[in-house]
């Protein structure tokens, strides 16, 4: 793959995330009655929209960084399919499902790409073995 397909994929991931917790919160399984869904929502919506620009202008160091932002996303898809499965939710166990492959989808193309941009760029975290000329 090349370094934009990898954009892509982590583009695809962060913009169907940003699409699937209005929808799961506010319309498809709304919260439990007494709390409030746009409450809830904006819990799990702000965060994800801080790093916006840089995913629309491809900063690499902000899909390096949205790699952690992603992984708590898993988290909460893991915990919520593990409780609906208990309860056996359908709607929660669907809607935490695709938020896993969103966000999965999300974290590898940030990896990926952070790390294929970077060495395009010359960016490292490796230093550069210094040879010494034999005299």
């Amino acid at each position: 793959m090349k370094t934009e397909d990898y954009k892509l994929v982590a583009r695809v991931g962060y913009f169907s995330l940003v699409l699937l917790i209005p929808i799961w919160h506010l319309w498809l399984s709304p919260p439990p009655l007494g709390l409030n869904p746009w409450f809830i929502t904006s819990i799990w919506l702000i965060p994800i929209l801080f790093p916006l620009r840089g995913i629309i202008k491809g900063n690499p160091y902000t899909f390096a960084w949205c790699g952690f932002l992603a992984l708590l996303y898993i988290v909460h898809s893991t915990v919520v399919l593990y409780t609906a499965y208990l309860e056996c939710i359908r709607m929660e166990i669907l809607m935490a499902s695709l938020e896993l492959i969103f966000a999965s989808l999300f974290l590898m193309g940030c990896i990926y790409f952070a790390k294929y941009r970077g060495r395009e760029l010359g960016l490292s975290i490796r230093k550069k073995k210094v040879t010494e000329e034999v005299k």
